[in-house]
């Protein structure tokens, strides 16, 4: 490409980038105008009218049949269109999450949000950690660090911005919660980690991403790679591993869940073997998966 034609197409990326930002930042205007229940249930019709009509629907359905080929057509296509409508929801939560977190433990079946784990959350704020939460892209997942919020746990979470440098600072704008701190996943991410576990601090990482330079791994069978920064820190600093997730149920309600503490793999001289490690905490979020494939994002590459 001359150089006319790569300032060209820097130029026209750079407009595009900025249109599309801000038109999200129209939608979210808009989606702050409404009451949240409307706003919500509007985004799920609007992603599961949009969703299959974009090129992302196929790559969605092509994983669906291969992680559940026993199941009929019909159903993945069901599946896919509800995965749309639940992404759609995701984005709209986003800008409601403090208010959408209305959990109180001195009135736990008060509000639309119910926690498990409880004691978990009380036993890991009354002691220094560090401490490790991972979790996958399934269901409302930012709800997440405002709950460990609440229960006075501050979680440093790594994030994936997107690549159109507009959208990212918008979205954190409209990202407005209590939970803890985001660092962003780029080049000097993992030492903002390790000065928090240094710290006693917690860190919360999203394991179902592929990631290249990662290690081996199965997801629903097939071959895969997995970032193995986990088990690394949980081996270098000592850290305590905790599942966590959090899933929509019907009526717009939600459940989070903190697990009790995972014991991961070791090796012959006892070190955390981090490729056995890494498979259990594929095999953790698949499992949740299968339990709630609808909630989980299938148009990502994850093979």
């Amino acid at each position: 490409m001359n150089p006319a034609a790569a300032r060209a197409w820097k130029a026209w990326r750079k407009s595009r980038d900025f249109a599309i930002a801000a038109t999200v930042a129209g939608a979210v205007a808009v989606l702050r105008l409404l009451p949240v229940r409307v706003a919500l249930e509007g985004a799920d019709r609007l992603g599961r009218l949009i969703g299959p009509r974009t090129p992302f629907h196929a790559t969605a359905l092509k994983h669906l049949r291969r992680s559940f080929p026993d199941r009929s057509e019909v159903w993945i296509e069901a599946t896919a269109r509800a995965h749309w409508g639940q992404l759609a929801r995701l984005g709209a939560e986003y800008v409601f999450l403090d208010e959408l977190f209305d959990f109180d433990p001195a009135n736990p079946s008060a509000g639309r949000v119910e926690v498990e784990g409880v004691e978990i959350f009380e036993e890991l704020r009354d002691r220094k950690g560090p401490f490790v939460f991972f979790t996958g892209h399934l269901g409302p997942f930012e709800l997440l660090p405002v709950a460990a919020a609440t229960f006075d746990l501050q979680v440093t979470a790594l994030f994936q911005p997107p690549p159109n440098r507009y959208l990212a600072k918008r979205l954190l704008a409209a990202r407005r919660t209590r939970g803890g701190h985001l660092v962003p996943s780029k080049a000097g991410a993992a030492w903002a980690l390790m000065e928090r576990l240094q710290q006693g601090g917690s860190v919360g990482i999203l394991v179902d991403q592929k990631f290249k330079r990662g290690v081996q791994t199965t997801f629903f069978g097939r071959k895969c790679w997995t970032n193995p920064l986990v088990p690394k820190l949980a081996r270098q600093f000592g850290c305590e591993v905790y599942p966590a997730r959090s899933i929509r149920l019907p009526d717009g309600r939600y459940r989070l869940e903190l697990k009790p503490r995972l014991d991961l793999p070791r090796d012959a001289g006892g070190e955390i073997d981090v490729a056995a490690s890494c498979q259990v905490l594929n095999d953790m979020v698949e499992a949740w998966v299968r339990e709630q494939p609808e909630q989980w994002t299938w148009f990502y590459r994850r093979w």
